[in-house]
């Protein structure tokens, strides 16, 4: 397979959109050459003819506000954000709030730091949600909110991951869709797995980065979304347990209670990460890699930290040419969870440069590793901060910091203890906390939301939030109400 080369072709609006505007999901057909127009492609299926290696990729740009959605979609670019969540739209994949959907939400007494639960009986998303990849963009007249999160249902798309989106214009209420898109105005369904037996993503998908990005020969307002995600694919990764581990080692992870586990309790799924491209953050063009799956890069030899898999491939803007990937895979060698990176100069094409973080000493609560690492670049200090999800001895999630000066090495865990951990007794998250998405806010006031996935006893899942102000990000306190 091949590599899609964006080029100076997507200066022409009109043309860009025609790729976006036909169906939720997709893959480049054809090689994208330095001509006006992007050519058409069919509907949620891979290409069969390789996309071209040859051609350049334009310098790259980091925009830090949703860029400009073009008109030529049929919907004005604020039909989505804002919208009342009680309209009487007929369109199915109308938003509906997040806040009222069935009587099995949890109670307020329970559910301290819940912003997001499990959607409607009836909705793609109703089984089990994770993996929060939150966005906040200012301009003039508003303040904007992007959600995508993976989530299951057991009567929709045979249980297989999916990718959605919710917007909110706080980042506490959030309106979503019970399924798939249909225009540039909705919220729901936005991206499904592929169909093709031999791709890398055939049973699971799940959202590990949203980058804004334009090229120098692109004007600002044709800047497209970047969703780096983890791919899973059916090919079941060889691993023998010495019975170190106290707990099931699963690939992808799965939560809710009456999923099928394998004979010895271990499902471990081979993983690659992916990379999908849209204008207007809900109809998304796949981006072939150089594997020959279509993923971005492959896993390690037998003998490196990552040959298991790769997962949650993280990518953080760090200049004109220079992107680095954050991913964790396991280390087969010392029997914990690891933190690795990559790097790349189009946002396709990767290095890896080793693992940077491994699990902490002995009696903590990252003593068997870490993973789903959530990095952000400050911009207060111009330091690299990062949130990740530690997993202790029996198998408990916490959620710790770590900061580098230059995000490359040197990463230095923020203290010994976590900054969150799962609640006591009765809460909705008591099981675990993980899958972190850092947010720093804009003002004075140094300010950092913390979006994360929550696991009950039950095996019922949400995303919640915290937040700390000031200096001492030493620990997050759980929302409770508008009073932050």
């Amino acid at each position: 397979m091949g590599v899609a080369a964006v080029s100076a072709s997507i200066s022409t609006p009109k043309a860009f959109n025609n790729i976006f505007a036909t169906s939720i999901t997709q893959r480049l057909a054809h090689p994208i050459t330095l001509t006006p127009l992007w050519p058409p492609t069919k509907p949620n299926n891979y290409a069969s003819n390789p996309i071209s290696r040859n051609h350049t990729f334009p310098s790259l740009t980091c925009c830090s506000t949703k860029p400009d959605t073009n008109t030529n979609n049929g919907t004005t670019q604020n039909s989505s954000i804002g919208s009342n969540p009680s309209s009487n739209s007929q369109n199915l994949a109308a938003p509906i709030s997040s806040n009222s959907l069935s009587s099995s939400f949890p109670s307020p007494s329970s559910s301290r730091g819940l912003v997001f639960d499990l959607g409607p009986i009836d909705s793609w998303d109703s089984k089990e949600i994770g993996s929060p990849v939150v966005k906040r963009f200012l301009s003039d007249e508003e303040e904007r909110w992007y959600m995508w999160y993976h989530g299951n249902s057991s009567e929709k798309n045979s249980g297989l991951d999916s990718i959605g989106l919710a917007v909110s214009s706080n980042g506490i209420h959030w309106e979503r869709g019970i399924e798939a898109v249909k225009s540039s105005g909705d919220v729901g369904l936005v991206m499904n797995c592929c169909q093709d037996w031999w791709a890398f993503d055939t049973i699971s998908i799940r959202p590990s980065e949203v980058v804004v990005m334009s090229s120098n020969k692109v004007r600002a307002s044709n800047a497209v979304y970047w969703l780096y995600y983890s791919g899973f694919s059916s090919e079941k990764v060889d691993f023998v347990n010495d019975d170190s581990l106290d707990f099931n080692v699963e690939n992808p992870e799965k939560f809710c209670f009456g999923n099928e586990n394998s004979d010895d309790g271990r499902n471990i799924f081979k993983s690659l990460p992916g990379l999908a491209i849209s204008q207007d953050g809900r109809h998304w063009a796949r981006i072939e890699g150089e594997h020959h799956s279509g993923a971005l890069f492959d896993v390690g030899s037998e003998c490196e930290w990552d040959s298991l898999f790769i997962a949650s491939p993280q990518v953080v803007f760090h200049g004109n040419g220079d992107l680095r990937m954050y991913y964790h895979s396991f280390d087969m060698e010392n029997g914990q969870f690891g933190i690795g990176i990559a790097r790349s100069r189009d946002g396709i094409k990767w290095v890896k440069l080793g693992k940077i973080m491994g699990g902490g000493k002995s009696g903590s609560f990252d003593e068997f590793g870490v993973m789903n690492a959530s990095v952000v670049k400050s911009k207060k200090d111009g330091k690299y901060v990062m949130a990740y999800e530690g997993v202790a001895s029996d198998g408990k999630r916490s959620i710790g910091l770590a900061v580098s000066p230059d995000g490359l090495k040197d990463w230095r865990r923020f203290q010994d203890g976590e900054v969150l951990k799962p609640s006591e007794k009765d809460g909705w998250d008591n099981r675990g906390v993980g899958s972190p998405c850092l947010v720093q806010m804009e003002g004075d006031v140094d300010e950092w939301r913390l979006y994360y996935r929550g696991v009950s006893n039950e095996g019922r899942t949400g995303i919640g939030m915290a937040f700390c102000v000031g200096n001492d990000v030493s620990s997050f306190t759980r929302w409770t109400g508008f009073q932050l």
